[in-house]
């Protein structure tokens, strides 16, 4: 198995509370970067919101593939936000995107 470190953009669209980010945050933790050398390495944070309510979701994801990599990431991104009280409409993602590999070797 190969560890990703994977970026999945998104824009909240409805005003997200201070409540809705930190459950956001909360269901993230699991995949949280920080976790691996790359993450900690890079001081990258799961969740970044901007002012302009564009967010960063960043996760660390288990799998044999690039393209397992990126749906499982994609998943864990829409699990969290649904967790969070937010549906597709309130938050849609961007195309996920690969930043990291670490294949242990």
């Amino acid at each position: 198995m190969t560890t990703y470190l994977i970026t999945v953009p998104g824009t909240f669209t409805t005003a997200t509370g201070a409540d809705a980010r930190a459950e956001l945050t909360r269901a993230l933790r699991p995949a949280d970067p920080h976790r691996t050398r790359m993450g900690s390495a890079e001081d990258l944070d799961v969740l970044t919101v901007n002012e302009d309510d564009t967010f960063t979701i960043r996760l660390t994801v288990e799998a044999d593939s690039r393209s397992r990599a990126e749906q499982d990431a994609r998943h864990l991104a829409e699990s969290a936000l649904r967790a969070a009280g937010l549906d597709a409409d309130e938050a849609p993602l961007g195309p996920v995107v690969i930043t990291g590999i670490d294949s242990g070797a």
